[in-house]
This record gives C-alpha cells, sequence and structure tokens, in this order.
C-alpha cells in the first residue's frame, strides 16, 4: 500500500499512524461488502419508511457510494473524484462523534463526510468510523493484523496541528481545507451545473431512446396480456435493467400464461422480494428465479382472500375509532408484505376492543391515519393524516386526536389545494421548456415542488428542452439522461 513512498515519509507516517502498516493485504471486494455489514444496517433505506425525506437521501448517497467502491476496484485507476456524502444513520447504543449533527428526528442522527480514500481497506475503515461503527469485526478478516485494537483508527477530533497532505491521503481522514474547497465546488448555481452536464445529460438521453420505447412496448404488450392495471418498479433501476426484467417476465407468461392471469386486474411491482404488498400490490423480487414468481402467482387466490379479511379489519377499526379510515401510504410506511400488515391491524384492533375507547359514530369520518409499528406516541402529519403507534394507549389516543381534529382538517384541505397548485406548476414548467417529462422522487413534497417550479418559471434554462428532469435532493445525470437538480435549487448556491 505504501510501497512506492520515499523512505523518509513512510518512516514518518509509520510513526504517526503505525496500525495502518498491519494491513498488508488489501480487502476484496466481496470482503469490503461484508465488512460494510453494520453500516447497511444502520442506513438501509427500507428502514426509514416513515422518513421518505432521509430514506431518499440514503438511497441517493448509497448509489454514489456503490459508483466510489466500484472505481476503487477497477484496475489502473489514478484518483478519485472526492465524493461527499450525508446519510441518516438508525441509532445505537453509541454515543455519536465529535463533529456529527445532533439527533435530527427520534431514532436516528445526521452524518456528513467526504470519501477522498484510495483504496477499499482504508474507505471501509473511515465509513465505519464517521458513523461512530465498530471495526472490530474487520480484524478477523485479515490474519496479518496486529493485535493492537482497532479503535485506535477513530477518527481524531479537531486540534490545532496541519498535518502533510500525504497524512489525509493515505489514512482517509478529513482534510479540513480541502472539505472547504470541495463544497465550494457543489455548490454551484443552477445555471453553471446545466452548462457543466447539459451536453452530458443529452448524449445519454438520446442513446435510451430506443431502450425507452423497447420498454414501453414490453409493459404495454405484457399489461394487455395479462390484463394488468399497470407495472412498476420500487427502485430507480435503469431502462436495461427493467426492460431485462420485463423480458424475464414475457418468458414466464410464454411458458405458463394460465397461471399468471390470476393476476388480473393487479399491479404488478418489481422489488426486493416476491409476495403481495400491503396494498394489494404484485410484487416480484428481481433476485428471485421463475419458479418463485410463479409460486406467487398460484397463490393469489388465498392473497385476495386475505385482502378481503384486511379491508374487514380495517373497516372495523374505523367503527371503534368514529368513523376515522385506516390507509396505508406506501412512500410513508415501510414496505410491508399483506402477512406483515394484516397482523398490524389485527394487534392494534384487538387492543382497541379490550378498551373500548368512546368515540362518537361517524364524529371522525373524512379523517384518515396510518398505523406505525416503531413509535410509541401518536402525532399528525403535516399532510392531515394521523400516525398512530400500535402499541398506542388507546386513552392517550382518544386525548391526542379530539384535540387536533381540527388542525388535521386543515392540514388536508392544504394539501387538496397544494396538489391542485402543483399539478398547475408542473404542467406549466413542462410547457415552458419543452420538457419530455417533469416529475419529483418521492420524498419531495408538494410544498417543495411547488416552491421549485415557481423559481424555475422565472428562469432562461434553454439546455432543459427535450429533456427528462427529475427535482431531487442533489444534482445528478442519471444513467439514461434524466436530470436531477435539488428542489431548493438557488441562483446563487444551492442550499445545504
Amino acid at each position: 500500500m505504501f510501497c512506492h513512498l520515499r523512505p523518509w515519509r513512510r518512516f514518518c507516517l509509520e510513526k504517526i499512524l503505525p496500525h495502518w502498516f498491519h494491513y498488508s493485504r488489501a480487502l476484496s471486494g466481496a470482503e469490503a461488502v461484508n465488512a460494510l455489514r453494520p453500516f447497511y444496517f444502520a442506513v438501509h433505506p427500507d428502514f426509514f419508511g416513515q422518513h421518505p425525506r432521509e430514506r431518499e437521501v440514503n438511497e441517493n448517497s448509497l448509489k454514489r457510494l456503490s459508483v466510489y467502491l466500484e472505481n476503487l476496484q477497477k484496475p489502473g485507476f489514478k484518483s478519485l473524484k472526492p465524493t461527499p456524502l450525508t446519510f441518516y444513520v438508525r441509532e445505537t447504543d453509541q454515543n455519536p462523534s465529535d463533529g456529527q449533527e445532533p439527533f435530527s428526528s427520534p431514532g436516528f442522527r445526521a452524518v456528513k463526510f467526504t470519501l477522498h480514500t484510495r483504496d477499499l481497506l482504508s474507505t471501509v475503515l473511515y465509513i465505519l468510523n464517521s458513523c461512530s461503527l465498530s471495526v472490530e469485526h474487520i480484524q478477523s478478516m485479515n490474519t496479518n493484523v496486529h493485535s493492537q485494537p482497532l479503535k485506535e483508527t477513530k477518527r481524531m477530533s479537531d486540534r490545532p496541528i496541519k498535518w502533510d497532505k500525504s497524512y489525509y491521503s493515505f489514512t482517509g481522514f478529513k482534510d479540513p481545507e480541502e472539505d472547504l474547497e470541495q463544497v465550494s465546488r457543489i455548490e454551484t448555481t443552477l445555471k453553471s451545473w446545466l452548462d457543466n452536464n447539459g451536453k452530458s445529460a443529452v448524449k445519454k438521453l438520446k442513446n435510451s431512446l430506443p431502450l425507452r420505447k423497447e420498454l414501453d412496448r414490453l409493459k404495454e404488450e405484457l399489461s394487455h396480456l395479462l390484463q394488468l392495471s399497470d407495472i412498476r418498479w420500487q427502485r430507480s433501476w435503469g431502462i436495461a435493467h427493467r426492460c431485462s426484467q420485463l423480458h424475464s417476465l414475457g418468458r414466464l407468461a410464454q411458458q405458463n400464461l394460465e397461471t399468471l392471469q390470476k393476476a388480473k386486474g393487479c399491479t404488478v411491482i418489481f422489488t426486493d422480494r416476491s409476495g403481495m404488498s400491503a396494498v394489494g400490490h404484485v410484487m416480484l423480487g428481481t433476485m428471485d428465479v421463475h419458479h418463485h414468481w410463479t409460486k406467487l402467482f398460484e397463490r393469489l387466490p388465498s392473497y385476495f382472500d386475505l385482502q378481503r379479511k384486511l379491508m374487514l379489519l380495517e373497516d372495523q377499526i374505523s367503527c371503534l375509532l368514529g368513523g376515522i379510515q385506516v390507509i396505508y401510504i406506501e412512500e410513508l410506511q415501510p414496505v410491508l408484505t399483506l402477512e406483515e400488515y394484516y397482523s398490524l391491524l389485527n394487534v392494534f384492533y384487538s387492543r382497541l376492543l379490550k378498551s373500548r375507547a368512546p368515540f362518537h359514530p361517524r364524529s371522525l369520518r373524512g379523517l384518515q391515519m396510518i398505523l406505525n409499528s416503531d413509535r410509541y406516541a401518536p402525532s399528525l402529519h403535516e399532510l392531515g393524516h394521523f400516525n398512530i403507534p400500535v402499541l398506542c394507549d388507546p386513552a392517550n389516543l382518544q386525548w391526542f386526536i379530539h384535540t387536533r381534529v381540527q388542525q388535521a382538517r386543515e392540514n388536508m384541505k392544504r394539501k387538496e389545494e397544494l396538489k391542485v397548485i402543483e399539478n398547475e406548476l408542473i404542467q406549466a414548467s413542462t410547457k415552458k421548456f419543452s420538457l419530455e417529462k417533469l416529475y419529483k422522487e418521492p420524498s419531495i413534497s408538494s410544498i417543495q415542488m411547488v416552491d421549485c417550479c415557481k423559481r424555475l418559471l422565472e428562469q432562461s434554462l434553454p439546455y432543459l428542452h427535450g429533456m427528462h428532469l427529475c427535482v431531487s435532493h442533489f444534482y445528478s445525470v442519471m444513467q439514461d439522461g434524466d436530470l436531477c437538480i435539488p428542489w431548493n435549487w438557488k441562483n446563487g448556491e444551492a442550499i445545504k
């Protein structure tokens, strides 16, 4: 790792960080993934279902991290562009290290760091240490590691010492000056970013057009053949990947059409696991083989029976709670199967029956609630629905809802008004810039989208002509040419 250093510099580094020189064998890609398991478990988007903004930030940061790790493993790479990342880390018993932000929401904290490491090992250690996660398990992965405790590799606190640039290059620790320079490069204007990236996006979009047409054709043919309501994707897979998934489903339909037609009227979603979702969509796990998909379609009649029982259970809960509607919002809740969601509803219903909290019949009609399994206190969402914990005390629940009924109705009315304004602004922006498509990521609220579109309409942006524009939390050109811009861009710098 340091064989190319001059002897005097190598000697100095050994004195500063002796434990780094015991890692004589570099990590493989598989070992790096295994070493990062605690990190992936702490930041996985599926654990942030009730926090859509944080979930989207983690999902986007994981994509950028994946690209960084892939580039590290490419033969002959010279240097990598410093990559700033933000993750929301699920809180553990450990205390956050110095330099990290305080809790931004119950149960997790925000961590920001910039990757400028040059090998997998230092990258893995730097990520784990930045997130205050243990690195002890890495010792067992390398037989040449010294017995000295790995916790010594934790990030050093700020102190008035100016190290040589080589120190930051080889340890992976933050160089404050470089971080400041990188931030100034990142926080650019919308126009300058489009000037620098517009041509690249146009080229990628042009190259993707044949595949986009193929995707539309495959989707239409399969929807018609299987009489589906829709075909969707839970993840932001590229067009080529989506076409491949549709080809797989098409081959299965040719082999067993009668079985697959049991999904008539359903929405099919390609996702991480197979089953039926809480809202009744047929989920096809992209890592599963055709045999698993076939078994799922064969079981659909039993799933439909369970779905009817679930809807009855929702109605029974509604009757006990004054007519409030029990809903499931895919963008705001964890991805649950039908069985998992039914179990949650059943637990909540049993607790309500025992308490018999008095709600006046139909007093809460027109209001909505969602059930949460990872909360301990009820809350009112800005969109107007109530977040109710499954294990919430019924007496406290009654008091909480009754004291916020008026606010909930006002929030719901405001939501509908915002939705109308949002749609009008999307249409106006699409027309003004001759966009092929304007859309937003699920974590972008109507308020954010309205603010973004209002300011876009004041600009002259010729690069947007014919493009696919996505309103997100960061700047990016996607692999198929879609342009992502942060909702909070400014004529000057983007708000952090």
